[in-house]
């Protein structure tokens, strides 16, 4: 199997748990389709997650549905790697924001998801959190052209921001001119609720900043990048304040 095959399958196998998992009445040919593969396919993958301990059931026949046993509790908690950093991330930031919403110790959090990494694996999470950064609430000036990013666009930017591979991305400046860009995605800022990408712009050869709600397309390169010193990047995030995560 090919790593774009086997990268496929690992983040089906996690799609269809979470599927199970929601307790939703379905069938092998229901997640077949669903997940656009074939029941011989489905039922391989039914059983690489009956070998990793999920309990699942099957009704006999063709037609017969599946679920998990009815005695799997919500003590166990199952994410993907990428799941697991962006629910890592998310907690340190908003502990950083010092979060009025939150009734619990943030920190007590932040340190049992870490600690449920392998301790070669937090040695690059803690790589990451040197990657994130969080500055000053945004001016109102800026909030007045402020959207949501695009979910389609956010994805695959963080993934390739992951992965530290460079990204293929659309994108709209302040006076509405598009350009298409290559980029190697290195830092992201936020100032609250503004996300920033500073990055290496390949067809520039400098460094370059872009606000995440402009960007109107990205997808993902084959094309892995490495470390670039951080000094020039601090120099271009100077004056945000900005902290690592």
């Amino acid at each position: 199997m090919t790593r774009a095959g086997t990268y496929d399958r690992l983040n089906r196998l996690d799609l269809l748990a979470s599927r199970l998992k929601a307790e939703e009445p379905m069938t092998v040919g229901d997640l077949s389709r669903e997940f656009g593969v074939s029941s011989r396919t489905l039922s391989r993958d039914i059983a690489i997650l009956r070998e990793r301990g999920l309990p699942i059931e099957a009704d006999p026949g063709r037609g017969g549905g599946i679920r998990l046993h009815r005695t799997w509790g919500i003590g166990r908690l199952s994410l993907s790697y990428q799941e697991a950093v962006e629910l890592l991330f998310s907690v340190a930031i908003a502990e950083r924001l010092d979060s009025p919403w939150a009734l619990v110790s943030l920190s007590s959090i932040r340190r049992k998801l870490a600690a449920s990494f392998a301790p070669g694996m937090r040695d690059r999470i803690d790589g990451l959190r040197r990657r994130i950064h969080v500055g000053l609430n945004m001016s109102a000036r800026v909030l007045d052209s402020f959207n949501p990013p695009d979910p389609a666009c956010m994805e695959p930017m963080f993934q390739a921001f992951l992965e530290m591979r460079t990204l293929a991305i659309t994108y709209v400046d302040v006076e509405g001119q598009r350009t298409v860009r290559s980029i190697e995605p290195h830092h992201l800022l936020l100032k609250n609720p503004v996300w920033y990408l500073y990055a290496w712009d390949t067809g520039k050869n400098a460094i370059r900043c872009f606000r995440c709600d402009r960007i109107e397309r990205a997808s993902i390169e084959p094309v892995r990048f490495s470390d670039r010193p951080f000094e020039g990047f601090a120099e271009a995030m100077k004056g945000t304040d900005a902290t690592p995560v």
